[in-house]
């Protein structure tokens, strides 16, 4: 959603310049010609888990699809559900400005090849379900590792540096470590970073600010106390770090 701009709701246009070139965001609205109002929940499924449009091109990675390819047949389900709702906007996407090479395409295929890992999520069976379930919500539909994991020359995640924090973020900021002897030290706990991520407050009284401020206004703010909890409990208890 372009709000800055005052577009409508999932409309499309917002810009995110990066290194390789600036993506605009697509309509996602239920229009039929330039929104996804003409899609199936075969295609949608196809294009959240894999990377890929129903005319068979791969999508750029600045759509966060490696994290959503662990999401489950239920909650693809309940999203395009969700979407359904969306008011139809009759506006066309805006086409990505991407600098060359990286505006060939069809190299993305060998990007996917080479990085794209799309194992469905498995639970570990020594840990709580609360682990469990905060482990897929920050590797799923959270897709936490985007900001807080550093990248390699091609875009890619250093897998080695899982939430590791980043000092080279897409807008120039950085994102601090999440691993768990970090946030140990820095006087996190479950609760208080649970309350954090619903409320914005962080544990000596300040705010978050910057990306991590919308994040929690526009996304954790609405999860559930069983949900924030276990993405609290998941990321204190890390054994790899």
């Amino acid at each position: 959603t372009n709000a800055e701009a005052g577009g409508a709701p999932l409309a499309g246009g917002l810009a995110l310049p990066t290194p390789f070139g600036t993506f605009y965001s697509p309509n996602l609205t239920t229009d039929k010609t330039y929104g996804i109002g003409a899609w199936t929940v075969e295609e949608f499924a196809m294009a959240v888990r894999q990377g890929v449009s129903r005319q068979g091109k791969p999508y750029y990675p600045a759509f966060p699809y490696p994290f959503y390819s662990k999401l489950t047949d239920q909650d693809i389900a309940d999203l395009w559900a969700a979407f359904q709702t969306v008011p139809p906007i009759s506006e066309p996407s805006k086409e990505q400005e991407m600098k060359f090479p990286f505006n060939f395409r069809e190299g993305l295929k060998l990007w996917r090849a080479t990085f794209l890992e799309t194992n469905a999520f498995e639970p570990d069976a020594d840990k709580s379900d609360a682990w469990n379930r905060g482990k897929y919500i920050v590797e799923g539909p959270a897709h936490c590792g985007a900001c807080h994991t550093p990248r390699n020359f091609a875009g890619a995640r250093q897998a080695e540096l899982r939430l590791h924090g980043s000092d080279s973020l897409p807008d120039g900021g950085k994102s601090p470590p999440l691993t768990s002897s970090i946030l140990k030290e820095k006087g996190w706990t479950i609760a208080n970073l649970a309350y954090a991520l619903k409320s914005g407050i962080q544990p000596d009284g300040d705010a978050f600010g910057g990306s991590m401020g919308e994040v929690v206004r526009a996304g954790t703010a609405f999860l559930n106390n069983d949900d924030l909890t276990a993405i609290a409990t998941y990321l204190m208890e890390r054994d790899n770090d």
